[in-house]
Parts: C-alpha cells; structure tokens; sequence
C-alpha cells in the first residue's frame, strides 16, 4: 500500500507520549509538497499530533519526505485532487484535507 499513488504513511509523534506512530493515510502531492485526505475527519490523534508538533514525515511511493507547516482547510470541492480519487471521496463525504509543506 505504501508504494500505491494516493496511499501514504504519516509518521508522528505522540502529543503526551512522545512515542513515535505511523499511521496509514490518503495522500496526494503538490507542488510544493502534500495534501492529506482526512477520510476520519479532523478529531483523530494522529492529526492532533502532527498540528501540536508543526511537522511529520510522510512516506509515500518509497520514499520519506519531512513535511512541516501543517495548514488544516475544507473544501467540498476536492479541488487539487485527481479526478477519480475525488469522484472516492465526495462518495465517502470526504471535505476535510491536511496541507503540508516538503522541508528542504
């Protein structure tokens, strides 16, 4: 799964364990780095995590990326995503999405 395109992993750490998680997501690049689709909506630990701690890496396609800048947004539009995976998401009702910048 974590070489498919539109399928990723988000490595974090916990807000109070200071344990380090990864967590299966949709994710999907940008020029400057990814979106996240939060298929789960925005309550979930993982995003708290990544919001507290301002970065995260994402493995995606083989390959780690550290993101930092985590920008939380809705839009009902799924704009920036490829067609067919907005065609999944709009099915699931899927309006909430995670931006975040590739460091260096």
């Amino acid at each position: 799964m974590r070489h498919l395109p539109g399928f990723g992993v988000v490595r974090h750490r916990g807000r109070r364990s200071g344990r380090v998680y990864e967590t299966p997501v949709n994710v999907f690049p940008t020029a400057s780095g990814f979106v996240i689709a939060l298929t789960y909506g925005s309550g979930t630990d993982w995003l708290k995590n990544v919001l507290a701690a301002g970065e995260c890496e994402i493995q995606t396609r083989g390959r780690w990326v550290h993101c930092t800048q985590p920008r939380l947004y809705h839009d009902p539009q799924r704009r920036g995503i490829r067609p067919i995976e907005r065609a999944a998401l709009g099915a699931l009702h899927v309006e909430e999405f995670l931006e975040l910048q590739a460091a260096g």
